[in-house]
């Protein structure tokens, strides 16, 4: 009898520490302030269950952690975005009171993720700026003259970002660094290209979600989407570039969340809504509008990878078919590169340098250009003149004759030498500054 007392207390005792041990240690908090959004991730020790609410005046958003107590020596601070200050008290009843000083109202979101290789549990709360998200609507709005000459608009997108490292070489390099340095060249490049303008997904060390980034290269009204990645592998021997579009299979199961989203796709290119057509209609749109995006893609692919080449050996030499996300856009051609294996240490260094960074940005830019030169969208400054070659011209006195390099004019026209012959129509590139 003694025995099954001593038992049972020690059963009780063993019940009352396993209670004690679930309390979840909060460990530290970072911020990621985006254009439109900030993120604040709660690092824990285990999944937490909380409530928000609201407060005004001044604005403050309250986050009740059940369970959760601040772990020893951790303070809570910092500012970013929409932050500006941190605040936590204990609550009675073994809970922690988080409150987040604002710079304005916000329209909250928040989910729990779970452990994956660069970090614990997290809890994660998203401000996103409600005055951002009426005016994306109001300039969604704005009709486009199509009888204004344009330029060309290249949607370039910097893979991972904040809470999302991406790959992590030896040398401790990140993903979302390096893929963006990469994208901030290119961008600059593109800026300088007369006839062409860069729209950057993500310019910061901030998180944008996959389909966010198709719908603001949409909203952009992109004319090429490409998306800058550093791959990865277990054996740190892989190496080498690869370019990639949306395989066939990912086209169609697109089509398929399209066509049941119907009402979401009122700008498709051309104007082109669905909303108010048959199925059988919209499916034939969807469809030869998805098959000229992933020509278009294909073409382009193949040229950057021609320009990729020469920096180095390439992990694929043909260009290669995913269902990557960020490929998925119906009407904007797009790709994605696979700059290097960061990996791979050899090609690591290589992506911290930062004049392999450029070359990487002018084979990109070069591929870009060539493709353009041969396929310039109706309405835009690259179509805007023409020349038609008569007795005596030669290409160096055409150029002067329209204040453009003698390597623009090759290049828009796709030449590879001086020759021309009388009759032959050059495209003029626009002039620097025009």
């Amino acid at each position: 009898m003694v025995k099954q007392l001593l038992a049972c207390i020690c059963f009780l005792f063993a019940s009352v520490n396993l209670s004690a041990g679930t309390t979840v240690d909060l460990r530290g908090v970072r911020l990621w302030s985006a254009p439109d959004n900030t993120r604040v991730v709660f690092d824990v020790s285990g999944t937490v269950s909380h409530t928000l609410f609201s407060l005004d005046n001044p604005e403050r958003l309250v986050i009740d952690m059940s369970g959760v107590r601040l772990g020893s020596g951790v303070r809570l601070n910092g500012s970013a975005g929409l932050v500006k200050r941190i605040r936590s008290a204990p609550r009675k009843g073994n809970g922690l009171r988080v409150v987040l000083d604002l710079t304005k109202g916000v329209r909250p979101k928040s989910f729990s993720l779970k452990p994956n290789k660069q970090y614990g549990h997290r809890l994660v709360i998203d401000l996103f700026d409600p005055a951002a998200r009426e005016g994306e609507a109001v300039r969604k709005t704005i009709p486009v003259s199509r009888s204004a000459r344009r330029d060309l608009v290249i949607a370039i997108d910097a893979g991972h970002g904040g809470e999302d490292p991406g790959a992590r070489g030896a040398k401790g390099t990140r993903e979302k660094d390096v893929v963006l340095a990469i994208a901030r060249r290119l961008a600059a490049l593109v800026k300088k290209e007369p006839g062409m303008r860069p729209v950057m997904i993500r310019d910061g060390d901030y998180y944008v979600g996959l389909r966010q980034r198709i719908e603001k290269a949409r909203r952009h009204r992109a004319d090429l989407f490409i998306s800058i990645h550093a791959d990865a592998f277990h054996d740190r021997r892989a190496h080498g570039s690869s370019v990639f579009v949306l395989s066939q299979r990912g086209a169609s199961s697109e089509m398929a969340r399209w066509l049941a989203e119907s009402e979401n796709a009122a700008d498709l290119s051309g104007g082109v809504s669905l909303d108010d057509k048959d199925k059988l209609l919209a499916e034939v749109l969807l469809d030869l509008s998805q098959n000229a995006s992933r020509e278009a893609s294909l073409e382009v692919a193949q040229n950057l990878l021609g320009e990729l080449r020469p920096l180095g050996k390439m992990h694929k030499t043909n260009v290669q078919q995913a269902g990557f996300v960020v490929l998925k856009s119906p009407d904007i051609p797009s790709l994605l590169v696979e700059t290097a294996f960061i990996s791979n240490p050899s090609e690591e260094r290589k992506l911290r340098n930062g004049k392999h960074q450029q070359a990487l940005a002018e084979a990109m830019l070069r591929g870009i250009r060539s493709y353009f030169a041969r396929n310039p969208p109706p309405g835009t400054t690259l179509v805007a003149r023409e020349h038609v070659i008569k007795r005596g011209e030669t290409l160096s006195h055409i150029a002067m004759q329209y204040k453009v390099t003698l390597n623009r004019l090759r290049g828009i026209n796709g030449l590879t030498s001086d020759r021309v012959n009388i009759g032959d129509v050059l495209r003029i590139p626009p002039a620097k500054g025009s």
